[in-house]
């Protein structure tokens, strides 16, 4: 497989990461995720007007009408400068369920807002456990009541994508955040640079308008949706490792023992190079995912690829961070420092869309279905 890139995505890529290590450096990364509820108003605009919130959404939409691969480049970026932003969240998994629907009605009156970062939209990808909403019939639509516990993005939303079940039928419908009944309430949660809410709905009544899809159509939808950000997700980690990897290349070069740099040290050469094949292994299942995603594999095939991308990235994700932390010595897991910062998103994002465990068990389950038959 060809995995070079064109000019055209190398500047796409190299764009979106000027922009990033000038606005999400460590300093202002730090400061979104402690003072601002790990909300970054401005460099969200900056995003919107470079168009990075609708890079893969239809252009007749106001997107850019991009490919996978360059959603991936990008979500390298944002994981190696753990931008405080909901673009996974929004632009990825809320505007590719609402891409996927096939409505184009629905698509003209909620893509075009979400592709400029005007609207933030997130969607309930079950993170925790919970009871469904109870869903009852109202004269104009429906009334829902329930807890949603912990909902990516929340605070910073204005709408929230959420499926719900209805005399056996599968319904997606969008809700408004500061709607009367809803009320949102943020959650201590590992990784400050991707903060999640509690959502507690009491007598929310949702209008027949509010209703996307139904059925089959749902589940589809839902379904892609989940799997390209599940590939984009491990883009991410992708970026966290190697945002880990220079960093720790940096300080060994900098520190002296025994009168000598530390990277002079062949053991510790050894583990850097180790960092980089788990990194580089990685990088290369995640964009082999997202080329096959664009060229449009059977099922089997999409399954397979995501898998194999979530599994690796993850794997490199959490071995760079804690080499970064070791080699690091007594410094690599204070406050100063940034790489428990890396380390604390490997370790959140594992259960973000199925754990790879999880990923691999279904793949597996495919498998042998396909077997049987």
């Amino acid at each position: 497989m060809d995995l070079r890139l064109t000019e055209e995505q190398r500047q796409i890529a190299d764009s979106v990461g000027e922009l990033l290590a000038n606005a999400s450096d460590s300093a202002s990364m730090r400061r979104a995720a402690f003072d601002h509820g790990g909300f970054d108003a401005a460099l969200w605009a900056q995003l919107g007007e470079l168009g990075v919130c609708g890079i893969n959404l239809p252009e007749a939409q106001g997107g850019l009408g991009l490919g996978v691969t360059e959603l991936v480049l990008v979500a390298e970026e944002f994981g190696r400068r753990l931008a405080c932003v909901p673009w996974l969240e929004s632009a990825v998994l809320a505007g590719t369920a609402i891409a996927s629907l096939g409505d184009d009605a629905v698509a003209a009156r909620w893509l075009p807002p979400l592709a400029s970062g005007e609207r933030i939209v997130t969607l309930d990808i079950g993170l925790l456990e919970c009871a469904p909403l109870a869903v009852r019939r109202s004269a104009a639509g429906w009334q829902l009541d329930g807890v949603l516990p912990a909902i990516p993005a929340a605070m910073a939303a204005s709408s929230l994508l959420v499926p719900v079940q209805v005399d056996g039928e599968r319904l997606l419908v969008i809700v408004a955040l500061d709607a009367t009944g809803m009320a949102r309430r943020e959650r201590a949660n590992l990784d400050a640079t991707r903060p999640i809410a509690e959502v507690r709905l009491t007598a929310v009544r949702v209008d027949e308008s509010a209703c996307l899809a139904r059925g089959a159509t749902v589940d589809r939808a839902l379904d892609r949706s989940r799997q390209l950000a599940a590939v984009v997700l491990a883009s991410e980690q992708v970026g966290v490792a190697q945002q880990c990897l220079d960093l720790t290349v940096a300080h060994l070069a900098q520190r002296v023992q025994f009168g000598k740099p530390l990277a002079t040290f062949q053991a510790l050469k050894h583990r850097c190079a180790q960092m980089m094949v788990d990194l580089e292994l990685a990088r290369s299942a995640v964009l082999g995912a997202a080329r096959e995603l664009d060229g449009g594999p059977d099922e089997g095939r999409r399954l397979r690829l995501t898998t194999m991308a979530r599994s690796l990235a993850d794997d490199a994700a959490r071995y760079c961070t804690q080499e970064a932390i070791q080699l690091h010595g007594g410094v690599g897991f204070t406050w100063e420092y940034d790489p428990h910062l890396y380390f604390k998103r490997a370790q959140a994002a594992r259960s973000w869309l199925g754990t790879p465990a999880e990923w691999r068990e279904r793949f597996a389950h495919a498998l042998l279905d396909e077997a049987a038959q």
